[in-house]
């Protein structure tokens, strides 16, 4: 007998939800079964929910402390997206996680989260609930084929990661309240993302960092650009430069080995966005691939599996997708605060902590 989609439900209804998460959902709404949509306001929740309702029909706006609670003691929702300003979102996970519910959702600092992470788990019965951590990058296609190409180029020379980004103010989350009155600002909330690339593709850990930080355009929170030489545990050497904002964008990684070059460019192809894969061989031939954005339908797919398979395996630990492990996701954002701690140090060495 074919087992029935979870049914989730989603925290949030911000600029991600509404042009992200909603719309991957859809794509895969035979997996799936969107129960309700939760915000701090009514507003917020019943314009998520018409955009919700073009492809799940029952989707159920709720709102405030009461909404909240419904959505935690709903037993036939098993999962939650938690999609909200990061001071808040591990509290809320917790308490959906201790009500039953498998949880996905984004990771904005480290150590006070593994902290709650790791509390959470010495629970022997809450070994059974998925806390996954939502870093779509580990599942964009591009990273996981050039992972493979690096591995075919010899030992590592050098990794560089050059990041140009567009945060003005024609960019949607330029007004993001939390994001601007978060530690690290935009450095650290859309770094992560390229950290988790990065250490997706050259597939060992950053050691060490010495970084310089600064603050440029002030229109954006401090630092606005990062500049960092990094040793990864294999010995290889490279360097990290980020700028929130740039007038001419541009996100490249690439990795130099003895026998070739790996680079991931972010770039289109016939109206599509995603990254332009390019493989330099010792013999001077060059292949190049496109691959369309999907990290986050992907990301999507195996959080429903795991909870699926859990549903199915109730009373055991569930070995879940290790892409959204949320210790990788620590793992991210510890290299980040090693290079802003090396940045207010004038760039000492700061070796990155490891979980």
């Amino acid at each position: 007998m074919p087992q029935n989609p979870p049914q989730i439900a989603i925290i949030g209804a911000g600029i991600f939800v509404k042009s992200q998460y909603l719309p991957r959902l859809a794509e895969i709404s035979d997996l799936v079964t969107l129960k309700a949509i939760w915000s701090r306001s009514e507003k917020s929740a019943r314009e998520a929910g018409e955009i919700a309702r073009k492809v799940f029909g029952n989707v159920e706006c709720k709102f405030g402390d009461d909404g909240f609670d419904e959505i935690v003691s709903d037993p036939d929702i098993v999962g939650v997206i938690v999609a909200i300003a990061g001071q808040i979102q591990v509290d809320m996970s917790l308490k959906l996680l201790k009500a039953g519910k498998h949880v996905l959702q984004a990771i904005s600092e480290a150590e006070t989260a593994l902290s709650s992470y790791n509390s959470f788990y010495n629970n022997k019965s809450s070994a059974q609930k998925i806390w996954a951590v939502a870093e779509n990058y580990r599942f964009e296609p591009a990273f996981v084929e050039s992972r493979k190409l690096v591995s075919e180029i010899g030992d590592m020379m050098s990794v560089q990661v050059l990041i140009e980004g567009s945060m003005n103010s024609s960019n949607p989350y330029f007004s993001s309240s939390w994001r601007r009155n978060f530690t690290g600002g935009f450095i650290l909330d859309m770094g992560v993302h390229y950290i988790a690339g990065l250490r997706m593709l050259v597939g060992c850990e950053v050691a060490s960092v010495s970084a310089m930080t600064s603050h440029v355009d002030t229109t954006l929170p401090p630092p606005d650009t990062i500049s960092s030489l990094f040793q990864l545990e294999n010995g290889c050497s490279g360097v990290f430069v980020m700028l929130v904002s740039s007038k001419s964008p541009k996100i490249i990684w690439r990795v130099v080995g003895l026998n070739g070059t790996v680079q991931v460019e972010r770039g289109n192809k016939d109206g599509q966005h995603g990254y332009v894969v390019t493989l330099f061989t010792a013999n001077k031939e060059t292949k190049s691939t496109f691959y369309p954005f999907s990290g986050v339908t992907e990301e999507l797919k195996a959080f429903l599996s795991d909870i699926s398979r859990a549903s199915l395996q109730k009373g055991n630990k569930i070995e879940a997708e290790a892409r959204l492990s949320y210790i990788e996701g620590a793992q991210d954002v510890a290299v980040l605060d090693a290079m802003l701690e090396s940045g207010m140090k004038h760039g000492a060495m700061v070796k990155v902590k490891k979980f």
